[in-house]
């Protein structure tokens, strides 16, 4: 202790922490609010805010999901191959010669899976408690946009492989895209890359789904944790100032 207290009074440490050593209230809220990374975060939550029984951790799993996704997913790009008919026998490749390939595929699987049914669930949550209410109407469209592109990374992940379920299941979603009213036949060119299902076809789902949507989804939950700040923190059935806890600005520094 002894050593860290003459190493926070060094030029080294100020030059890297422009506030005190976060021992007080008052501390702690500023190293938040200076910190690129920590200033996304409330810089105070009231308890009842964070039980289980309230959240359910539903949006924790959802973020740790989709980190598993990207970890799981740059590590399959070293081995798939987004050409035809080269995808499909690099997957096999992928499951059969290499060493914890099937165990990478899996995993990277199963999250996409579980990372629908977690924002789903944390969708049903938010609105159950009725936290979509004013002030956070607008972070609960960034939510349901965040929703849409986690289905539509699941969707053109399932595509990659192109085997025949990938194939049909092509087939079937550019179909309903083409009976949209007025501009049908263009999304669904846009979808397939010309008029049939090809090579250009893979290459603009590959692209999305390792570029386009993890991009989309990352600046989005990066403004989803903002606006939670912004906010006034995790929502709660009571509001923050009337369960007798102040704001950490106004207490006197120790």
């Amino acid at each position: 202790m002894g050593l860290w207290a003459k190493f926070k009074n060094t030029t080294l440490y100020k030059s890297i922490y422009r506030n005190e050593y976060p021992d007080t209230p008052r501390n702690q809220v500023l190293v938040i609010l200076n910190s690129v990374v920590l200033h996304l975060h409330p810089v105070k939550l009231p308890r009842r805010a964070v039980r289980v029984s309230y959240t359910w951790g539903l949006g924790g799993l959802s973020l740790l999901m989709f980190l598993i996704l990207t970890i799981t997913g740059v590590w399959l790009m070293f081995y798939y191959v987004p050409a035809v008919p080269d995808a499909y026998f690099s997957m096999k490749l992928l499951e059969t010669n290499v060493i914890f390939g099937a165990f990478a595929r899996n995993m990277h699987r199963w999250a996409a899976h579980a990372m629908v049914i977690a924002v789903w669930l944390h969708m049903t949550r938010v609105f159950y408690t009725g936290s979509y209410k004013p002030p956070r109407e607008f972070n609960w469209v960034i939510g349901v946009v965040l929703f849409l592109i986690t289905v539509l990374l699941s969707f053109t992940g399932y595509l990659l492989p192109w085997d025949q379920l990938a194939y049909w299941a092509i087939q079937v979603g550019s179909n309903m895209a083409k009976v949209s009213p007025v501009v049908g036949t263009y999304v669904q060119m846009a979808l397939l890359g010309g008029y049939d299902i090809g090579p250009a076809t893979l290459i603009r789902w590959y692209t999305a789904h390792v570029i386009l949507l993890p991009l989309a989804a990352i600046v989005l939950m990066a403004m989803h944790f903002w606006r939670i700040r912004k906010d006034g923190g995790i929502s709660t059935p009571i509001p923050y100032d009337e369960d007798g806890e102040t704001d950490p600005l106004n207490e006197p520094a120790k």
